[in-house]
């Protein structure tokens, strides 16, 4: 029942609705240019690594005890008997976790390997090219 004379309610509230919808008809084109832009970035930084060094570990949970995956960062252990410390391990792409405590003598040792490996791969460049500097792992000296 409508009391007294009143418009019957009739709203007209679809006319904008082409203002409001989003098209994707340039994603293919985001698609190449974000494609670009990482090889691009990855020519200006050459010799470093794609993405810093991360250490082996156990899954936590009884579900996933099970699987091995990449974790935080290396225990200190780690690092000293690879013969890093945490400061410069970080400045050559190394994830660093310093809470991680190490359980089993195994995945220490996996990961020591790990380390020592990406020691004796690593190039380091001299800041001056004529005064290379000797510390964990030596300037390589050009010629």
């Amino acid at each position: 029942m409508v009391k007294h004379n009143n418009v019957v309610p009739n709203g007209h509230f679809r006319k904008d609705w082409m203002r409001y919808v989003k098209t994707w008809f340039n994603q293919a084109g985001r698609k190449l240019r974000r494609r670009r832009a990482r090889s691009l970035k990855l020519a200006e930084n050459a010799p470093n690594p794609l993405k810093a060094l991360r250490p082996l570990v156990q899954g936590q949970t009884i579900k996933y005890c099970g699987t091995t995956k990449k974790g935080r960062g290396f225990s200190l252990q780690e690092l000293k008997q690879a013969g890093l410390t945490a400061q410069f391990a970080r400045t050559v792409g190394v994830r660093v976790d310093h809470r991680r405590r190490n359980k089993s003598a195994e995945t220490l040792q996996r990961n020591v390997e790990q380390l020592k490996l990406y020691k004796s791969k690593l190039t380091l460049y001299p800041l001056k090219p004529n005064k290379p500097k000797k510390g964990q792992v030596n300037d390589t000296i050009q010629s």
